[in-house]
C-alpha cells in the first residue's frame, strides 16, 4: 500500500489533529504507510509518539512560504509517498502544491461548518478529492462552487476497541473525588468560543438551582483555556466545576458522565466526541448547529437544543437526570447507532477507497 503524508499547519490539538492520529494509526495497523508533517511547536507533533505515528516537524509560515513548500516536496520524494491528504489552509496550499508539482494525488479535508466564500475556495482546486466530516460541510463546500462529485461526506470514526459499553468510569470519579450518586455533566471539546464554554457555564448555574450535588467537568485545552478558568470563578462555580486540561483517557472521562453536552454556537462539523459518548453509553445533549442533528434525533437518540439558549440547556440536561430510565434508552438507541454507522473501521473503509482510486488513475 503507498504511503499517505497527511499535513497540518494547525497548532491546536482538537478533534481534528486526534482524527489525523487515529487515522494515520488505522493506516499503519492495516498495511498502509502514514506519515504526519506539522510545525516543530505544535501538540500535534509531540502527540504524534503516543499514537505510534511517524510525525516530522515542517515549520509553515504561510501558504506561499517557500522554504516550507521545499521541505514538503523533499519529504514526500524521500519518504516515497503516494497521496497527500492536507487538512488546513496554510498546509493546503504548501501540501497541495508540493503535491502536484510531483505530480501526487491530493485529498483536502473540511472539518467545520463555516462558510466559505468563493474567493477563497481556490485552495480546494489543489484537491483531487474533498472529503468532508458531514452532508452539512459537503453542502457548504459544494455552494462555494466546488463540482459536487469532488466532495465525498465521511464522518470521523469511532474507534471501539476503545469506546464500547464495557468501559468504566469509576477511577475518573474517584480521582475527582465525586461522591456516589452525585449527576456528572461533562463538556468535552477543545476550548475556543465556538464551543459554547460559556453557555454551559450558563447552563451548569441553572442546573445547580435544581440539582445542587451536580457536578461539571470541561474536558480539553485550547487558547480559550485561561479565559473559561476565570469566568468559572467569576461565577462562583468553582466548587463544582473541575477543569481537567487535556485527557488521554476520554473513553473512561465519557463513561464517568451522567450526560456529555456538547453546546457549540457556531461551528460543529460532525462531531466525534458525540458518537464516543454514545458508544460508552452516555446520553447526549447538543446544540442544532452544523452536522449535530446527523448524530442525535432528538427524542429518540439524544436531546438537541437551540445555540446558546443555557436555560434551553439546562432544561433538557435536567430531563435526562431526573429520568434515568429515560435517558439509559435514548443511549441505548444511540449506542447501536454509532456503533454501526460510525466505526473508524467504517469511516476508513470509505476513506481508503478514495485514496485507491486517486492512486490508481494518477
Amino acid at each position: 500500500m503507498p504511503t499517505v503524508l497527511h499535513t497540518e499547519a494547525s497548532h491546536g490539538l482538537g478533534g481534528q489533529e486526534l482524527r489525523i492520529l487515529a487515522e494515520s494509526r488505522w493506516l499503519l495497523d492495516h498495511g498502509w504507510g502514514a506519515l504526519v508533517a506539522c510545525p516543530p511547536e505544535s501538540p500535534l507533533l509531540t502527540e504524534a509518539p503516543a499514537a505510534g505515528v511517524p510525525a516530522v516537524a515542517v515549520r509553515m509560515r504561510g501558504p506561499l512560504d517557500i522554504p516550507a513548500l521545499a521541505a514538503l516536496r523533499r519529504l514526500m520524494r524521500e519518504r516515497a509517498v503516494g497521496l497527500v491528504h492536507t487538512h488546513s489552509s496554510v498546509d493546503s496550499w504548501l501540501g497541495g502544491l508540493a503535491a502536484k508539482s510531483l505530480r501526487l494525488p491530493v485529498v483536502r479535508s473540511r472539518h467545520v461548518s463555516i462558510r466559505i466564500l468563493r474567493r477563497r475556495a481556490l485552495v480546494y482546486r489543489l484537491a483531487d478529492r474533498i472529503i468532508t466530516s458531514g452532508e452539512a460541510v459537503r453542502a457548504i463546500v459544494v455552494g462555494a462552487g466546488i463540482a459536487p462529485a469532488r466532495v465525498v461526506s465521511i464522518p470521523p470514526g469511532v474507534d471501539i476497541a476503545r469506546f464500547h459499553p464495557r468501559v468504566s468510569g469509576k477511577a475518573v470519579r474517584e480521582e475527582l473525588g465525586i461522591p456516589a450518586g452525585a449527576p456528572v455533566v461533562g463538556l468535552v471539546a477543545n476550548i475556543r468560543g465556538s464551543k459554547g464554554h460559556n453557555v454551559f457555564l450558563e447552563a451548569a448555574g441553572e442546573i445547580l438551582g435544581r440539582s445542587p450535588d451536580a457536578r461539571f467537568l470541561i474536558v480539553g485545552d485550547g487558547v480559550g483555556f485561561a479565559e473559561v478558568r476565570e469566568r468559572v470563578h467569576a461565577m462562583g462555580l468553582e466548587p463544582a466545576v473541575t477543569m481537567m486540561g487535556f485527557r488521554r483517557d476520554i473513553p473512561e472521562v465519557m463513561a464517568a458522565l451522567d450526560v456529555l453536552v456538547l453546546p457549540s454556537i457556531r461551528s460543529e462539523a460532525t462531531s466525534q466526541v458525540i458518537p464516543q459518548a454514545l458508544a460508552v453509553g452516555t446520553p447526549v445533549v447538543a446544540s442544532t448547529v452544523g452536522g449535530n442533528p446527523e448524530l442525535i434525533r432528538d427524542g429518540e437518540t439524544g436531546r438537541l437544543v437551540a445555540p446558546g439558549d443555557g436555560r434551553a440547556l439546562a432544561r433538557a440536561v435536567l430531563s435526562l437526570l431526573a429520568d434515568p430510565e429515560r435517558a439509559r434508552a435514548l443511549a441505548r438507541a444511540g449506542q447501536a447507532a454509532a456503533l454501526a454507522r460510525y466505526s473508524i473501521d467504517a469511516s476508513m473503509a470509505r476513506t481508503t477507497d478514495v485514496y485507491r482510486a486517486l492512486v490508481a488513475s494518477n
